[in-house]
Formats: structure tokens, sequence, C-alpha cells
């Protein structure tokens, strides 16, 4: 177990909402021809972000995921390998040739900019390998290059295992997966999809502990959520029951999961993790126009506490307030949230610690 956080400290999973500036930078039609100007005004970018979830009085803080087309688009960021097209008018990254991993090191440097940055608990998030598979293979765009979906996810692991390595290194207090994809798997009609799906689940955990066996010297995180459609909501339902022998079998120190939303499932489900694990309580909604009182996120958290101590309690939204660029939740929305979120860390502090 590594670098266990205090009781209620309060986070983000994550991405953070993109002003239409910071989207343009994105953007590969309108950003910036001058690398040196690109980076210039992404950096200003992330500092505002930063300082805005310090103001909130966040204890674990991100870059907002602002260098991110999306909280996956980094392995198409550090490999060669990919096409880029728009699909539905979004960028899309589809895996067209064997990968190339010619620019290691992006997301350690998302780190180091953080970690020089604040004084705040630091957090770096990576797509796990089987979220990239199920997002980025193409039966007819992508099987020269990888025959199988699982080839595909197989050739991830080392460079996302390098990529997790230079993170720690960078000075990252916790690194944390995402794979929303397993986290759908609790969905009967979702699970009907598969011919096999507890092969799928169990791919899924495989692929994740050759990446976190044996890494030491930093906070492992799975991020686990029903899919965020913002204002539309969600895709999968249901509690975390169906996948909970494979999260035991997870190697990791945290789990950060969702329970704000009607269909995330009963929190008696929290009792049956290990105890050696903390909890990043998802009890701030990230997808509607409501702001969580103070007075909800405590009384979320105390039913929550009815199944786990208050050491092994962290606070967080649900997911990632814009996990693609193209999120429309506006920003002061985000950080009345984080603020309430953290009024709540102090006082649920003072109540039992």
């Amino acid at each position: 177990m590594t670098g266990r956080f205090e009781p209620f400290a309060a986070g983000v999973v994550g991405s953070m909402p993109r002003s239409q500036f910071v989207r343009d930078l994105l953007d590969p039609d309108l950003a910036p021809k001058d690398p040196a100007v690109f980076e210039r005004w992404m950096d200003a970018s992330v500092d505002y972000i930063v300082g805005l979830q310090e103001m909130a009085g966040l204890d674990v803080v991100s870059d907002g995921e602002y260098r991110r087309r999306s909280y996956i688009g980094i392995i198409a960021d550090v490999c060669e390998g990919f096409q880029l097209g728009r699909v539905k008018g979004r960028w899309w990254h589809t895996v067209v040739e064997p990968l190339c991993y010619v620019r290691p090191g992006l997301a350690a440097k998302e780190a180091a900019y953080l970690r020089k940055h604040t004084d705040r608990k630091v957090k770096v998030a990576l797509p796990s390998p089987y979220l990239l598979g199920q997002r980025m293979w193409s039966a007819e765009q992508s099987r020269k290059a990888y025959p199988t979906r699982e080839a595909f996810m197989e050739a991830l692991v080392p460079i996302l295992r390098a990529e997790f390595e230079a993170v720690r290194d960078a000075g990252a207090d916790i690194v944390q997966f995402d794979d929303p994809h397993l986290c759908l798997f609790v969905d009967p009609k979702i699970r009907a999809e598969y011919e096999n799906p507890q092969r799928e689940v169990d791919l899924c955990v495989d692929l994740l502990n050759q990446i976190l066996d044996g890494v030491d010297g930093v906070t492992k995180a799975i991020h686990l959520c029903r899919r965020n459609k913002a204002r539309a909501g969600w895709v999968g339902e249901g509690g975390y029951e169906p996948i909970l022998p494979a999260l035991k079998r997870l190697r990791v120190d945290q789990y950060v999961l969702e329970f704000t939303i009607p269909v995330a499932g009963d929190l008696s489900v929290l009792k049956e993790l290990p105890e050696i694990c903390q909890v990043g309580l998802g009890c701030v909604d990230c997808r509607g126009e409501h702001i969580d009182t103070v007075e909800e996120i405590i009384d979320r958290v105390e039913k929550a506490l009815e199944y786990l101590p208050p050491e092994r309690i962290l606070l967080n939204p649900d997911c990632g307030f814009a996990p693609g660029s193209a999120a429309e939740i506006p920003i002061d929305e985000a950080y009345a949230k984080l603020r309430n979120e953290a009024m709540a860390s102090h006082l649920l502090r003072e109540k039992y610690t």
C-alpha cells in the first residue's frame, strides 16, 4: 500500500471544463502553428485551472487534462500509427499502423509541470489498454496493423507501463487508470452484447495488472464510471456487484467510484472492497446543472460511513467534468461544486477525525 491520503481528502477525477479558447487550442485547424506560442498559451490555461482547484480548496489537483483532446487521446500523442479524422463532427483516432512509441514521457511532462506549479497532491490519469482497444480499434481500418482488438490491447501494455513509471518518476502522488468500459459490464444489457462478458472483464483486469505489478513509490488508482455523457447522462446502469470479484483482483491502492447518479447501485458494496484500499467516493454530480450543496455532499458521505471508516474515504465527483474537449459543462458550475466538496471535506474532518 503506497501513499494513503488523509481522511476525506477532496479532489477531482481528472478532466475539467475547457473554455472555447482551450478547445480552439486543441483543434488542429485552429491551433497556432508556432509551437512556442502554443506552449505559452497552453501553460497559461493550465495555470488557471490549477489555481481554480486550489482556490476551491482541493487537496488533490490535476491539470484538467487541458493538454489532451480527450482523456484517452494522449496515447495518440505519444505513438505514431493512428489516423485522425472527424466522426460526427468530433476528432477521433483509429489505429491503422503498428504502434511506434516516438514521443515517450508526455504524461510525465504533465506531472512535472504540475509538481512545479502547485503544493497540493498531484494526480495524473492514464487510459487503460482495454478501454483504448474498445475505442481506437476498427475491424475495417485496423486489421492490417493488428488482426484482433486484443492484439492491439496487448501492444499498448509496455507503452502504458513506461508512461506510468515516467509519471511516477516526475513526482506525481497518484496515477489513476481510467476504464469506464469495464464499469459498463455492470449492466445486463451490455453484458448480453458479448459472447463471453466475463472473459472481457478478466482480460481488462489482467492487462491492467501487467502495467501495475512491481511499480512502487506512487499511489495507484482505478476510476470506474458508467460513461459520462454530460447533460445527456450516462450509458450503463447497475450496481458494482457483477464486476466486484474482478475489482478485488486489481492491484491498486484506490478505487475511484461514482455513486451520485441514481443507477449506481447500493453503497453496501463498499464493505466488499479490500480493507487496505481507500475509496474515492463519488459524492458530487458532474453531469447535471444542480450545484450539490455542502449538506447534500456530507449526507452522501455519511451514508458511506456505514460501510467504511473515515480513514478509507476520499471525496471526488462521479467523473471528470469534461472527458472530451467538446463537453459543455460551464467552468463556474464545476468551481461551485468543487468548492462545496472542499467545504464538506473540512466539516467531515472536524466531525470524524
